[in-house]
């Protein structure tokens, strides 16, 4: 069965105890059209982009899922008829991620230095670039 990846975003007022309902419920519609949710990942209480019907924050939550077509385009109606998800999105991949994903992993991210630092290298952020060559001034006048 191919794989997919959907992300959806609950109302910020929605508590937490009712978007891990949310979530799974929709993991019944999947499982209900024999297909199978691999990882459930609940990224908590995020900022948005932008508003979205007077929200400012959102409870994202992602979930790894191997099942039918007809299985995602069910659990697509669900989310767009309820009121408490305010934006959703699929993506079919080749294969899931293993272990967490790279919002929760925080590993990675302490590794880099931050602006302003210097690195292993000795530069900062940006790494060892070559610096530009003064201009050399010339007169307009010289034809040497």
């Amino acid at each position: 069965m191919p794989l997919y990846e959907t992300i959806f975003i609950a109302r910020q007022d929605v508590p937490t105890t009712q978007v891990e309902a949310l979530a799974k419920a929709f993991t019944d519609i999947i499982v209900k059209d024999s297909g199978s949710v691999k990882k459930t990942e609940q990224w908590g209480l995020r900022n948005l982009a932008y508003r979205i019907n007077k929200n400012k924050k959102g409870h994202y939550v992602l979930m790894n899922i191997d099942a039918p077509a007809a299985a995602i385009a069910e659990m697509e109606r669900n989310m767009g008829l309820n009121e408490d998800v305010l934006r959703f999105m699929t993506v079919r991949v080749e294969e899931h991620e293993e272990g967490p994903s790279a919002v929760l992993r925080k590993d990675e991210r302490s590794e880099r230095p931050a602006f302003g630092e210097r690195n292993d290298r000795g530069g900062d952020r940006g790494g060892d670039r070559p610096r530009r060559a003064p201009r050399s001034e010339s007169v307009e006048g010289d034809a040497a």
